[in-house]
């Protein structure tokens, strides 16, 4: 055979063989489906292992969003089709009580993840008193795992249940924003009522004055903000705050009724330098 017709039988042997090692050897890459999330802790049963996940690692006062996968202990595989509810609960000296709480669904887009929330509104200065159960079925078998965890005190006010002139306990809770910035932000709080010592539903339908404050620099306040509006999408109360520099702020509340009826906090002024229902932001 002539040399011309050898050189391309040669190459195209060679270029077919690199091909098939390029498509035995594929491989496909590994979602990491809790990347940029700290562990906070595990909870475990003879089954199960059920992972928590935050941004910070650890439990505080206030909104705690929550990711939380289900690892199968025998096969190590995440599971993928859970249906999850929990209950935390504090133990006090003489009673115990719960909070509000979302329970985890499926996470868009993800596989094994599941996302819900908690809102500790109040911590001892050790962390300790706050224990979390688990429910949880797969494949129509219930599960269930406990655990003490640890919560500890913010730094700043992001949370405070109070009773109303209406006689009822209340929790309001800042959601966000997480990272302030100098401008205008999205203020997102919770409202709840304590319906029993282990139910805390959501409050529809109020509204929430906003008068934000920096009390180091002679309390003044900032243009362009609104007052707090209930959006029924998310259960959750909206409004705009504009920061305009960094530091400490006091937002100064007042919690009303459907009727517009007050049930916690007062105008600031002069005299009243501070609502009664107030949060803290600092950064």
């Amino acid at each position: 055979m002539k040399l011309k017709y050898i050189l391309p039988v040669l190459f195209i042997a060679l270029f077919t063989t690199a091909c098939s090692e390029d498509d035995t050897n594929f491989d496909t890459p590994i979602v990491n489906e809790v990347e940029g999330l700290n562990k906070v802790q595990e909870l475990t049963n003879s089954t199960h292992t059920i992972e928590l996940f935050n941004a910070s690692g650890r439990f505080y006062t206030g909104y705690n969003a929550i990711s939380v996968r289900i690892k199968d202990n025998t096969t190590n595989n995440y599971v993928e089709n859970a249906s999850i509810s929990w209950m935390p609960v504090m133990q006090m000296p003489t009673m115990q009580h719960s909070c509000p709480n979302a329970n985890p669904t499926k996470e868009p887009g993800k596989n094994t993840v599941y996302k819900g929330n908690i809102i500790y509104q109040m911590a001892f200065t050790d962390g300790t008193g706050w224990s979390l159960t688990v429910n949880y079925t797969i494949d129509n078998v219930d599960y269930s795992a406990t655990s003490d965890i640890t919560v500890m005190q913010n730094e700043d006010q992001n949370v405070s249940s109070f009773v109303g002139s209406d006689d009822k306990r209340y929790v309001v809770a800042m959601v966000a924003p997480t990272n302030p910035i100098i401008g205008n932000n999205e203020l997102v709080l919770g409202v709840y009522e304590m319906e029993n010592m282990m139910s805390f539903p959501a409050v529809q339908n109020y509204s929430l004055s906003l008068d934000p404050r920096m009390p180091g620099m002679g309390n003044h306040s900032s243009p362009n903000n609104t007052n707090l509006t209930y959006n029924s999408s998310d259960n959750l109360y909206h409004a705009n705050l504009t920061l305009t520099m960094t530091g400490y702020w006091v937002l100064n509340l007042k919690l009303m009724d459907g009727q517009g009826e007050i049930l916690k906090g007062e105008n600031v002024t002069e005299d009243n330098i501070q609502s009664s229902l107030y949060l803290e932001l600092e950064f």
